[in-house]
């Protein structure tokens, strides 16, 4: 059955007989408006553009606390061998290299640059390039090394900057407590990547330490 709809021309005064098709594609034609369609167009685009920065180039802060006990050791002793960045090879295993590139001050008041070269521990093939700058000195109530750390990858592109206090203090008679806070920058989208790197070093650090005075004592006994 063919369905048909009746149109007028105004110039030869004759009624048109159009197929229904014909009519709907006329009356759709008709209906879309340029303007509307541009305007959807932008605001979809700036929409998209917004999310892509909120997810992948705004960089959200998070912090984390880390807390160990190093047994029968003395706090002085421990917060000199973290301060002496050649033993975080040792103690960090994503670290591959480094060069002191400054440092000044007395023992009360240490200050030192150091550019290194490190690897994601659960993906070795990317590497990035960090510059760290250290101030170690006693305080009221133990020893700290502050340091401020600028991690970039792909050349001087993606930076993320991360700010730690580690703190060597007395605990009981013979110990030693070591309380580092990590304040970090990382992207939405790379935050649960971030957060993995983060705790992974910090419990390797304190692990290897751990190690390392439990030999020491080892061979004092």
């Amino acid at each position: 059955m063919r369905i048909s709809f009746e149109c007028f021309d105004t110039l030869s005064r004759k009624r048109i007989d159009l197929p229904v098709t014909s009519f709907f594609f006329l009356t759709q034609k008709m209906s879309f408006n340029p303007m509307k369609w541009k305007t959807r167009s932008i605001l979809h685009s700036v929409l998209g553009a917004v999310l892509l920065y909120i997810l992948f180039v705004y960089k959200k802060k998070h912090q984390v606390m880390f807390e160990g006990i190093i047994n029968k050791s003395d706090p002085k002793l421990v917060w000199e061998f973290v301060a002496d960045f050649s033993n975080m090879k040792k103690l960090n295993p994503t670290i591959e290299d480094f060069n002191v590139l400054d440092e000044g001050g007395n023992y009360d008041h240490w200050k030192y640059s150091v550019r290194y070269t490190e690897h994601l521990s659960h993906l070795p093939m990317i590497r990035n390039v960090a510059h760290g700058y250290y101030a170690v000195k006693p305080d009221n109530h133990g020893y700290v090394i502050s340091s401020r750390h600028l991690t970039c990858f792909f050349l001087d592109f993606g930076c993320l900057e991360s700010i730690s206090q580690f703190r060597f203090e007395v605990h009981g008679t013979e110990d030693t407590r070591c309380i580092e806070t990590v304040q970090y920058e990382c992207p939405i989208a790379f935050s649960p990547l971030c957060h993995r790197e983060v705790m992974y070093q910090r419990e390797e650090i304190l692990k290897r330490l751990k190690s390392e005075f439990a030999v020491n004592n080892r061979r004092e006994n």
